[in-house]
């Protein structure tokens, strides 16, 4: 009953960070660090629940991501294969450099220490991001305003969400916004490119490491996949809702105190 209880909570965390510009993975480890769920099946479920998370894209974007809908004009259709390539041509740096760096970082910078710093930057970078933009008017107001280059170098940019705590969706929306989008659009883009990226992370990590889990593990995933996939797929539909109306701030601001207060607990307990 204990896992089951670390799956729903674990679930729900996931499932709220996902999307927002606040980190999942530093949250998963931080939470982790507190009760004590580490080692290889934690690590292994911290990817695969994000699936669920991911799935929830897939669903509550159904229509303007699935290309043979009947329903669709050919110009629709056309530009939802156009989406799919734009994500395809942003998910390819994050795979190259993961795919040649991803362990070394992993062995590396995946401790509190490193989380806290890069939640505290990554807060100072979107308030000043957000300041900045006040009075700037976006460039780019949809998907399909969105060029490949432009989705080439916010994929680049994406790359830094590899250090746990700059977070995935937060460096992709910083990029996208400075490139010109406006915030819906970023956070759009930030949920397309999750999709290939998290569903390959999850696959592999099952390929790798799924024949060793019991059926007790396999339980406490699917719980955890299943939370994330429905408290993501409210949180989807209250963010873009939310960035339609107001900026990213409030999420700058909860990166900052959030940060500084994990350094200032983990600091002075190496201490």
């Amino acid at each position: 009953m204990h896992d089951y209880l670390i799956a729903v909570l674990l679930g729900i965390i996931e499932g709220i960070t996902e999307f927002l510009p606040i980190s999942s993975t530093g949250h998963l480890i931080l939470v982790n660090e507190f009760i004590g769920f580490q080692g290889q099946f934690a690590d292994s479920f911290a990817v695969i629940i994000q699936l669920g998370a991911i799935l929830s894209v897939i669903v509550y974007y159904y229509h303007k991501l699935l290309p043979f809908d009947r329903n669709k004009t050919p110009q629709e259709q056309q530009e939802t294969w156009d989406l799919w390539k734009k994500t395809g041509v942003g998910m390819l740096p994050f795979l190259i450099i993961g795919a040649t760096v991803g362990k070394q970082i992993q062995k590396c910078l995946f401790n509190p220490i490193v989380v806290g710093t890069a939640l505290l930057l990554g807060g100072i970078a979107l308030v000043v991001l957000e300041s900045r933009n006040q009075s700037k008017p976006s460039k780019i107001n949809t998907i399909s305003e969105l060029n490949y280059l432009t989705a080439l170098k916010i994929g680049i940019i994406q790359c830094l969400a590899m250090v746990p705590g700059v977070s995935r969706s937060a460096a992709t929306i910083i990029g996208a916004m400075l490139l010109g989008t406006s915030r819906v659009v970023a956070a759009e883009f930030s949920f397309f490119l999750a999709i290939p990226i998290m569903a390959a992370a999850s696959a592999y990590s099952l390929y790798k490491d799924g024949i060793a889990f019991s059926v007790q593990q396999y339980i406490v995933l699917a719980i955890g996949f299943i939370v994330s996939f429905l408290v993501a797929w409210g949180v989807i539909a209250a963010f873009i809702k939310f960035v339609s109306q107001k900026n990213f701030k409030p999420f700058g601001y909860y990166r900052i105190f959030l940060g500084v207060a994990v350094l200032v607990y983990f600091l002075t307990r190496i201490n």
